[in-house]
């Protein structure tokens, strides 16, 4: 029987992503700007891919300043002709793609009774639609390389139903989020390309903190407050671990799985 402890590098050296390439949707700001910033650190080239093409060359700028390569790429996740000419950039300078990330999104707060067929197709689009599109173009890089990890952005809410704020078109489309990271992860296992998730709960961003500061935002803090048992909103900073874990070597032998990083709201 072989001894694998024996064998297997040190385990700081199987979190590191030295000579790895990954690409960040929605990679310019928020969560995607936290996790572009954690791959850089761990040492991989990134490509930030965001439909604001001047906030994803300013975040390259600060991954470039900590010495890594990084480009801005403008791409609509919901269009399949960019999210190829996306994945075809990549290639073309990087010469493979090893790991993706598909976290671009949007939320909204809307009633079902209120909601209009637009709302409804937009959010699926983008949320569900997108990672699809994403997931599938990066896999026809990975599955002939034999090896990739795909990261998909879900959500505690694909798990529940966010309260008080009404979200059933979003909690909609982070449940197919997770289901779609499932069946891609045993469809694509044989091949070695790894599909997992991570479900942030509430997570302080800039586009949080404004939405908090309006009325019904600071109707919706005490509430959230009150189901959260650590009593507070995630950092971005919260999430770069299990990103970093799921892009590394480390987690080779998982995949189909999700990673909630909640504060303890899905404990209850």
């Amino acid at each position: 029987m072989t001894d694998a402890l024996s064998n297997a590098k040190p385990i700081l050296e199987r979190f590191m992503l030295t000579g790895k390439t990954a690409y960040i949707t929605g990679g310019a700001q928020g969560i995607g700007r936290a996790f572009a910033h954690a791959f850089a650190e761990a040492g991989a080239s990134v490509a930030l891919v965001d439909v604001s093409l001047q906030k994803a060359e300013e975040t390259a700028q600060e991954l470039v300043a900590k010495g890594v390569k990084a480009m801005a790429i403008k791409a609509d996740v919901t269009k399949p002709d960019e999210v190829k000419g996306m994945v075809d950039k990549i290639v073309a300078e990087w010469g493979k793609i090893t790991i993706g990330v598909n976290n671009a999104g949007i939320g909204q707060w809307v009633g079902a009774d209120e909601m209009s067929e637009a709302d409804w197709d937009r959010m699926i689009d983008i949320n569900l639609k997108g990672v699809f599109l994403c997931s599938q173009a990066a896999g026809r890089v990975m599955i002939p390389a034999g090896y990739g990890k795909i990261i998909n952005t879900a959500s505690m809410s694909g798990w529940i139903s966010n309260y008080p704020q009404k979200q059933s078109a979003y909690n909609t489309s982070k449940a197919g989020v997770l289901h779609l990271t499932r069946s891609l992860a045993a469809e694509w296992a044989p091949h070695g390309v790894r599909v997992n998730s991570i479900s942030p709960g509430y997570t302080r961003t800039q586009l949080v903190d404004d939405l908090l500061a309006t009325p019904i935002g600071k109707e919706v803090y005490p509430v959230w407050m009150s189901l959260i048992p650590m009593k507070k909103m995630a950092e971005v900073t919260d999430l770069q671990g299990a990103a970093v874990y799921l892009a590394s070597e480390a987690s080779d032998y998982v995949t189909g799985s999700d990673i909630i990083i909640d504060g303890g709201y899905c404990a209850w």
